[in-house]
């Protein structure tokens, strides 16, 4: 009797557990930036990826993958990440898919891009093709806000090292123009709206901040001899021109803690709560208004 009522408690416990749980997250949707390969380079749209460990590379068909933000959660915010890799190879899962589950719990849609590497073993791009790329992946957004129920008015990036560049470039540069004859999709502002730099990198083209540029959050370690100055130069510069930046430099920690999840320092651990302290100040956070 008793081995029949542990065998029925199992069972009820086995049966019941999806009700209690909580819907796994939506998978990823992946969308090419062209439908036919980057403009000029349709030839290399088909060479395969090769993905081990952390890393993907070599990107010949630059693409964005969409992560919606968790049902009943949503904010009609979003966000464009761009991992890092030294424009060698890109860090898809801890700088990437992985900060898209973040931002997706606290109801941001998120969207991963594969952008170009210029630097990848026998590459035939330049940086300006991951400009292009990061820019066409912010007008796609754009171009399908109201079919993903999005406010194009609150669409930043984020960016982490070599990714970091890519987005600071994306935030405060003119834009490089559209590759190809160009479309529909080409129309929509490729400007984002705010930015989270995380450890960016030092490359950056010609600037003009001024009082109206993206208001911007930024992190690093002091002792990332790499990473570390450029985001105390931006923020001098914002300062001057009375632009809205904050920024927190902490004590040590290195490179590439990324959201924290395996850095032995604490702060580092908790510093993704800044970028939830700061959204929520700027009303990204706040729960999309009914229709």
């Amino acid at each position: 009797m008793a081995r029949l009522l542990v065998a029925l408690a199992c069972a009820f416990v086995l049966f019941a557990a999806p009700a209690f749980a909580q819907d796994p997250p939506a998978p990823g949707q992946r969308i090419a930036l062209w439908d036919k390969g980057a403009p000029g380079f349709e030839d290399r749209a088909g060479i395969p990826e090769t993905s081990e460990a952390y890393w993907t590379k070599p990107i010949n068909n630059p693409s964005i993958t969409y992560y919606p933000a968790r049902p009943g959660r949503e904010t009609g915010a979003a966000v464009l990440i761009m991992p890092g890799g030294a424009h060698e190879f890109l860090v898809i899962t801890t700088e990437g898919n992985d900060v898209a589950r973040w931002f997706n719990e606290r109801g941001v849609a998120a969207f991963v891009l594969r952008y170009r590497l210029f630097r990848g073993k026998d590459s035939p791009y330049k940086f300006e093709h991951a400009r292009q790329d990061a820019e066409r992946a912010m007008r796609l957004i754009r171009s399908r806000a109201g079919a993903w129920k999005l406010d194009p008015r609150r669409i930043g990036v984020v960016g982490f090292s070599a990714g970091g560049e890519l987005a600071r470039v994306t935030l405060l540069s003119a834009p490089v123009p559209a590759p190809g004859p160009g479309d529909a999709i080409d129309r929509p502002s490729a400007r984002p709206d705010f930015g989270i730099l995380v450890f960016p990198g030092p490359l950056h083209a010609e600037e003009r901040i001024t009082a109206a540029s993206p208001p911007l959050l930024m992190s690093a370690a002091s002792d990332d001899k790499c990473c570390s100055q450029p985001i105390l130069d931006l923020l001098t510069a914002y300062r001057a021109a009375g632009a809205s930046a904050e920024l927190h430099l902490y004590a040590a920690g290195g490179h590439a803690y990324n959201m924290g999840e395996t850095t032995p320092m604490v702060a580092l651990r908790h510093w993704p709560d800044r970028i939830t302290d700061w959204m929520t100040d700027r009303g990204l956070l706040a729960p999309k208004p009914a229709p």
